[in-house]
């Protein structure tokens, strides 16, 4: 029988540093909270990480059967100001589970959105076909991207693009009046991108979710837009996050994708 590896493990400052190799905080919106939300009382080592994109109650106890000694939750489990640690509620109920197994916890979140090789980055090669197939460009101001194609996409062509890429059943979309037969510039933003997309001069605009008023001003302004829900632009992303943090910490740490981890929505035919 195959013997499992030892790990020898990394200090948590090391694992940090890491991690923000990746995602450097000073990129993060203002009003996001990312870094090191939650830490050990007493230094440990890190020998075995796991990661997510939401660190629910489920995932909390994955967490602590797996013996996992870091959480990076992709999105912050602490955002709004708490009132009280106490088991009568579920957001805190997990966050005391989490701080009793003296688990850390760190959230990236926009900051690997707009990184370099990051989320954004990531759905732009689901868009493209080739590296020479269009022109990259930032958005100002935000973190999303904007596409520019070398020659018009067909609009069929580019949904099927993206359903392939994320692996999703469907996509929901909202036409102008006018339709939109071929597509030029495509701008995105991984989660709820409307803020990020408003400065941005496109066919269509693809994000995970926007309100419906911002949907119909969009067309209003002759754009349309794409949705493929919120955790569906960043899910397939912890694969890509897993093999790139596991090269920065040179197999000293033992890394691995939540399970119990997945988009609450669910279609129902």
């Amino acid at each position: 029988m195959k013997r499992a590896r030892q790990r020898n493990g990394c200090t948590l400052k090391q694992v940090i540093a890491a991690i923000e190799r990746l995602a450097p905080p000073d990129r993060a919106e203002e009003w996001d909270n990312v870094g090191l939300l939650i830490s050990p009382s007493r230094p440990t080592r890190v020998r075995r990480v796991m990661l997510t994109i939401d660190l629910t109650g489920a995932v909390a106890d994955e967490a602590v059967k797996r013996g996992v000694d870091l959480v990076v939750a992709y999105h912050p489990p602490i955002f709004e100001p708490l009132q009280r640690l106490s088991s009568e509620t579920p957001a805190a109920r997990r966050l005391l589970r989490i701080l009793e197994s003296r688990i850390a916890v760190y959230s990236p979140h926009t900051a690997l959105d707009v990184a370099d090789g990051g989320v954004n980055d990531w759905l732009v090669e689901g868009v493209c076909d080739s590296p020479e197939s269009a022109r990259i460009e930032p958005i100002e101001p935000g973190p999303g991207r904007l596409i520019v194609f070398r020659k018009r996409v067909p609009l069929a062509t580019l949904c099927h693009r993206i359903k392939e890429y994320l692996k999703v059943d469907y996509l929901r979309a909202a036409a102008p009046p006018k339709g939109t037969k071929s597509v030029k510039r495509v701008a995105l933003c991984a989660g709820a991108g409307a803020a990020a997309l408003e400065a941005a001069d496109a066919d269509v605009w693809w994000t995970g979710e926007m309100k419906h008023h911002d949907i119909l001003a969009a067309n209003e302004r002759g754009i349309t837009v794409i949705l493929s829900e919120h955790t569906h632009t960043e899910r397939g992303y912890l694969r890509v996050f897993k093999k790139r943090l596991a090269r920065e910490l040179g197999g000293d740490v033992e890394l691995c994708i939540s399970r119990a981890d997945r988009d609450p929505v669910r279609v129902f035919l």
